[in-house]
């Protein structure tokens, strides 16, 4: 599945329309950064018609495949449904440029990994005339390939009643289990879930190359986990691990029961050669 750069990993996912009458969407906007074909070339800003409910494209010719008409940030920025997919380290400066666009009772929506400085942001930048919902979709492109029926995501109103409204969409039109959390309880259980993941994967892929064959069920499952993940943007792992306040002591905490584990095997090695 192609998506574009800042939405490959697990927990990126654009979702959009909590106003119509079905999976027809109604315009967001989603801003992404781009490989650049020539200086100075600036960020390219989407806005949605009609489509799936994950972005899957990354050039004009993807664009016009999925039914996604290219436009300015201003027009963009008027929709009714604003869904920014931008890094958290992007997302002051995206929010700082669609602020003087957003029309009054807009929903200004994010889609990052991390929500207490993503709901801060958008809290502290946006105008006091729209409402804001930080969002989370728990999957990946990898997870949702066979359709995001069933999968998780965590949704933390911040301002206004777009909250419920984004939850009752996002369960009853696209089937998703639907969290209903705030930023800061989010941010400490994605300490875990994700640190833990993300970390754990990245050692695995520094480790390859590691058997294919000889294999067990639980390896077997451990490398699809690693897959679901290893090809994230470093934007993802950096917000997961650097950007979530609690990520830092969850990290201590495994590298110290790895190293006390360590210490214990060495020993037990040790008496057993002495």
């Amino acid at each position: 599945m192609r998506g574009c750069r800042l939405l490959e990993g697990e927990g990126q996912g654009e979702v959009c329309d909590l106003f119509g009458g079905g999976p027809h969407l109604t315009p967001a906007l989603s801003f992404q950064e781009r490989e650049p074909v020539a200086p100075h070339v600036e960020p390219a800003w989407v806005g949605r018609t009609t489509g799936d409910q994950i972005c899957e494209f990354s050039t004009q010719k993807g664009a016009r495949k999925a039914g996604v008409r290219l436009g300015s940030l201003a027009e963009t920025a008027t929709c009714r449904v604003v869904v920014l997919a931008a890094p958290v380290s992007k997302l002051a400066e995206v929010v700082s440029a669609i602020g003087p666009h957003l029309r009054p009772g807009a929903l200004v929506l994010d889609v990052g990994s991390v929500k207490m400085v993503a709901a801060r942001i958008m809290a502290d930048g946006l105008p006091d005339h729209v409402e804001i919902v930080a969002t989370h979709p728990l999957f990946g492109p990898q997870s949702a390939r066979s359709g995001v029926k069933g999968l998780k995501i965590a949704v933390c109103p911040i301002r206004g009643r777009g909250g419920r409204r984004a939850a009752a969409f996002l369960r009853k039109q696209l089937g998703l289990d639907v969290i209903l959390t705030d930023p800061e309880a989010h941010d400490r259980a994605a300490a875990s879930v994700q640190g833990l993941t993300h970390l754990i994967a990245k050692v695995f892929v520094e480790m390859e190359p590691l058997p294919t064959r000889m294999t067990t069920k639980s390896f077997d499952l451990l490398m699809q986990a690693v897959g679901m993940v290893r090809h994230d943007a470093p934007e993802v792992f950096d917000a997961i691990e650097r950007a979530n306040p609690y990520a830092a002591d969850v990290r201590r905490r495994f590298f110290a029961h790895a190293s006390r584990l360590e210490a214990e095997l060495s020993a037990q090695g040790a008496d057993a050669t002495g």
